[in-house]
């Protein structure tokens, strides 16, 4: 990570999960990131809605021109990152994993804004809507209102003391209960 807001957020959600692989969304407190809360933003695990924001900060509210909750998260990107920016979300919510992206913006003009996108994992618990949070760290001041985002860079961090299970088994190990074998008669 290179902006000091994303690694100052990932140490505190870092420190809150101790040796789990996510913290539980009541664990965050926001006193405790106060300095912070302007970029930070939680989103809403639904691809059909693409992943709305379900609470933003105010300065990715103001870079965007707009009050972000329930607008679409994922049609803030260019068409040709979407896709990506929403299997890195997939990837966050399902696999418990965190990640770290970079961004490119338009800007009306015309130089490039460049920002990093941090995106974290909440523990998941039955019967409670799966989300994430994240922060939205300019590299440099704007005063524009931004275009569409275009994904420059990406990558997961795992936690280092468990292995990542592949999403299809993970789904079913969440599944208590009744468990159906294929191929057994």
């Amino acid at each position: 990570m290179k902006h000091p807001s994303n690694r100052e957020f990932f140490a505190y959600w870092d420190k809150k999960r101790g040796d789990g692989r996510a913290p539980d969304r009541t664990d965050i407190e926001p006193g405790a990131v106060r300095g912070l809360l302007g970029d930070i933003f939680v989103l809403s695990y639904d691809a059909g809605a693409g992943y709305p924001f379900r609470v933003a900060g105010t300065r990715v509210c103001a870079l965007l021109g707009a009050d972000l909750k329930d607008k679409s998260f994922s049609g803030l990107f260019e068409p040709g990152s979407r896709r990506d920016i929403e299997e890195i979300i997939a990837a966050v919510a399902e696999e418990t994993l965190a990640a770290v992206a970079g961004l490119t913006a338009a800007t009306p003009g015309g130089p490039q804004a460049h920002f990093e996108l941090l995106l974290l994992p909440f523990n998941t618990r039955a019967h409670e809507p799966v989300s994430l949070t994240g922060l939205l760290a300019p590299f440099e001041a704007h005063q524009d209102l931004l275009g569409d985002f275009k994904l420059t860079s990406w990558r997961y961090m795992a936690h280092e003391p468990e292995k990542i299970m592949p999403r299809a088994l993970r789904k079913i190990a969440l599944a208590r209960g009744l468990m159906v074998y294929e191929g057994l008669r």
